[in-house]
């Protein structure tokens, strides 16, 4: 290869050779300190569409978790209510037992239609109820379902009740347990037979039983989400989140290139005084 003063192509392939390096190191160190492979988009555009829909996705999860936690909240109150109206009933039928003891004299009589004023007063304010200002109960003897969106897609969906209170058999209590005005300790429930009491009472058994099955799917639905949430968080990472023992161990290299490719560029450069060497002598 020819002495040349003009052209010193030893040099310019060095200062090729460590610019890529350069580049290379910039590109590890803003991955590293950034936390992310993806630093640009032509780093990985196909990549980096799909992890934008997952990160979208992952939001999407996070909401109908919420909104599912939520439900499942109203469904715990509903469920605490009934439990309230069933111990209600359960003492009123005991009451109505009691009442029906020809040993008791009117004064005992009296007593006990007091508390079965104030138990129906009970049944009254538990019957109107309400979580964030939607009614636990319906009082219209049907009830339209709530539907919750129990997929990040919305595409499924589950329903839970405002439980239907709307029976008449608990206006009947409620209305009789008002209006008792005059005590016959031989028919002191008015035509309200035992028989009344132990259908409520099954009614409200039956309601638990709704709302049980009903927090049931639910919390298996929130499961579902949380393991769709980690697949979501696992698979957006892969993606995007840079591997840090591989990014240090390529930063390493690419900062000896860079050392290394500095020298010879200094050395290229300082061939060139040959030439000028063999002008001057």
């Amino acid at each position: 290869m020819g002495v040349t003063v003009n052209t010193n192509a030893a040099a310019v392939a060095a200062a090729y050779n460590l610019s890529k390096s350069v580049a290379i190191n910039q590109k590890s160190l803003a991955r590293l300190s950034s936390g992310s492979k993806i630093v640009n988009p032509s780093d990985d555009a196909g990549g980096l569409a799909v992890a934008v829909r997952l990160a979208a996705a992952l939001k999407r999860t996070g909401a109908t978790q919420s909104n599912v936690g939520n439900a499942l909240s109203f469904l715990q109150t509903q469920e605490a209510s009934l439990q309230g109206l069933s111990n209600v009933l359960n003492r009123m039928s005991e009451l109505v037992s009691l009442m029906q003891d020809v040993t008791k004299e009117r004064s005992d009589l009296e007593n006990y239609v007091t508390e079965m004023r104030a138990l129906s007063e009970e049944m009254s304010k538990i019957q109107s109820e309400a979580f964030n200002g939607i009614p636990l109960f319906s009082l219209a003897g049907s009830a339209t379902p709530l539907e919750v969106g129990v997929s990040e897609d919305g595409s499924q969906k589950a329903d839970i009740s405002q439980a239907d209170l709307g029976q008449l058999v608990y206006q009947n209590i409620i209305a009789y347990s008002d209006t008792i005005d005059d005590i016959d300790p031989t028919n002191t429930t008015d035509g309200l037979t035992l028989d009344t009491y132990r259908f409520a009472i099954d009614t409200t058994a039956t309601l638990l039983a709704t709302n049980g099955a009903e927090q049931s799917r639910l919390q298996m639905a929130l499961e579902a989400l949380s393991t769709n949430n980690a697949s979501l968080e696992a698979a957006q990472s892969r993606i995007v989140d840079v591997d840090v023992a591989q990014e240090a161990t390529q930063l390493a290299k690419t900062n000896i290139l860079v050392q290394a490719g500095s020298a010879m560029l200094q050395q290229a450069n300082a061939s060139a005084n040959m030439a000028l060497k063999l002008i001057t002598g």
